[in-house]
């Protein structure tokens, strides 16, 4: 297992700001992401610093190798999950690997999109969850569905295993784009992929069904969304994160109310603009290293 003092999820504006302060104050910084939205053909003309108008890509692309140049690792990788770990700090859990780490700085701007569920709010808490580690304990040896095409889906459907041995994922009519090797534990598992549609919901005060476009009706008591990559919000909602209006809810200092977390950028709401992104990871990456300096050393 790969062990570091802060993680970084996110490699956009926030994330490298970040991994800059934290690098060059000599903590051992890893940071995990792929393609970060701003890293486009965007044209940015004001932000300080630049007179001539300058493209997403190449103001990344920069910030990348000011990170690299303090020591900072990074990887083309994808979080698919949080928890605590056994003696303090928190493993983290990635397409490939795991890794142990005494603090983690959220920067993963905004990505949760809407299930294309007809009637999906109805059932909101009354069957339709978003957590596994929050929600999964109430579907013990019920029927559930996972909502999802991706690898973020299939470990969540592991994870839901624990509970219940009646899984079975659900790509909303998109291809499967799950890796051979989740392929192969869900197969050992004995969980099922449906490449269907979802038409319909069925139930009264709960969820008790589901309308398929393709195999019709069949019986379910939850479906757990999981849609693409794992956002902010939903690694909020496994740890505890306070949340207010879609945004992870943060203090002067960039702090969560879980100690050794922090977030900054576009997952913290408010002005949705890189200079307030790169400002936002400066103040997380100096509470960052406090905690550690503090707590993990």
């Amino acid at each position: 297992m790969d062990k570091t003092e802060v993680l970084i999820i996110g490699q956009g504006p926030a994330g490298l700001s970040a991994a800059i302060y934290t690098g060059r104050a000599g903590i051992k910084t890893e940071i995990l992401g792929c393609n970060p939205k701003v890293a486009g053909d965007y044209d940015i003309d004001n932000y300080f610093g630049f007179p001539e108008t300058v493209s997403g890509k190449e103001l990344l692309d920069l910030g990348l190798k000011q990170a690299l140049r303090f020591g900072t690792h990074t990887e083309c990788d994808r979080v698919v999950s949080i928890h605590y770990g056994e003696s303090g700090g928190f493993t983290v859990k990635t397409e490939t690997k795991e890794i142990e780490t005494c603090s983690i700085i959220l920067s993963t701007g905004l990505s949760r999109k809407k299930a294309p569920i007809p009637g999906l709010e109805k059932f909101e808490g009354k069957g339709i969850s978003y957590c596994v580690s929050c929600d999964g304990f109430f579907f013990k040896n019920k029927k559930v569905v996972v909502a999802g095409e991706g690898n973020y889906a299939a470990n969540q459907a592991l994870e839901l295993h624990e509970y219940t041995n009646d899984v079975t994922i659900c790509t909303l009519g998109k291809k499967t784009a799950i890796s051979q090797e989740f392929m192969d534990r869900l197969d050992i598992h004995g969980i099922k992929i449906i490449e269907d549609s979802i038409l319909n919901l069925e139930g009264d005060d709960n969820l008790s069904g589901i309308v398929y476009s393709g195999i019709g009706a069949a019986p379910a008591d939850g479906i757990f969304i999981a849609l693409g990559e794992a956002s902010s919000l939903d690694f909020a909602a496994s740890l505890g994160l306070f949340t207010k209006d879609g945004f992870i809810t943060v203090d002067r200092d960039m702090k969560t109310n879980i100690p050794g977390i922090f977030a900054a950028g576009d997952c913290t709401g408010g002005f949705l603009q890189i200079s307030k992104a790169v400002g936002e990871g400066a103040v997380a990456a100096k509470s960052a290293i406090d905690f550690i300096r503090e707590t993990c050393r």
